[in-house]
């Protein structure tokens, strides 16, 4: 069986994909660290002079390495896993930060270092990458709706459009350009509903598992 990876934009639903498919393919799911995440709040409330002061984007981004690298290796050593992101998106997340000026060269420097470290380690097991990604795609506005539909009150705030837009605008390149751990699988999630619309679950479970029977793996 396969190990998938689930990717995409804050707010697009990979949580309840990554269950759907967790539950339909009777495979284990490892969760993004957001609800035990000490770090997350302070990163979204934070003034421009306490991020500064405090760094808290560059210790969540180390956060979030630390917790996917665990989870990744737990799921390359089984036959049956969904992650709810994974580590190889960390690097784009990473990047934009360092673009917004919100981590210095220096910390994305370290940030890299660690993460090439990690990814040499991977490469040491049987199993070395997923063998799908299902990438959740949107317009800005489908982004913008769900983020606020999710209710999250630190992802709230106007101040982060601007943040949100700079992520957005540059997913599909990273993910058709630059992403080469696996195979892709599009989701439109403009149009795709997989909580309130019981046709639209199976229709997803249906691709994913037509992608997997293509590329040869039960």
């Amino acid at each position: 069986m396969a190990v998938i990876v689930v990717g995409g934009m804050i707010g697009l639903g990979k949580t309840s994909v990554a269950t759907l498919l967790g539950q339909e393919l009777n495979s284990d799911v490892f969760y993004e660290s957001v609800d035990d995440n000490p770090i997350l709040p302070l990163f979204y409330t934070s003034t421009p002079e306490e991020i500064e002061k405090k760094r808290y984007p560059f210790l969540l981004q180390l956060h979030f390495l630390n917790t996917r690298f665990k989870s990744i290796k737990q799921a390359l050593v089984h036959n049956r896993n969904i992650l709810d992101r994974s580590i190889y998106e960390d690097w784009y997340f990473a990047k934009v930060n360092r673009q917004l000026g919100r981590i210095s060269q220096l910390e994305f420097d370290v940030y890299e270092g660690l993460a090439d470290n990690m990814m040499s380690e991977l490469a040491e097991l049987p199993k070395k990458a997923p063998d799908l990604m299902v990438y959740l795609k949107a317009s800005f506005d489908t982004v913008m709706y769900r983020i606020g539909l999710r209710g999250r009150s630190f992802e709230q705030d106007q101040s982060l459009v601007d943040y949100y837009r700079l992520l957005w605008s540059g997913y599909d390149d990273w993910v058709m350009n630059h992403y080469n751990a696996s195979e892709v699988l599009i989701v439109d999630m403009d149009r795709v509903d997989v909580v309130n619309r019981a046709a639209d679950a199976a229709d997803v479970v249906e691709s994913v598992r037509c992608k997997l029977k293509e590329l040869g793996i039960a």
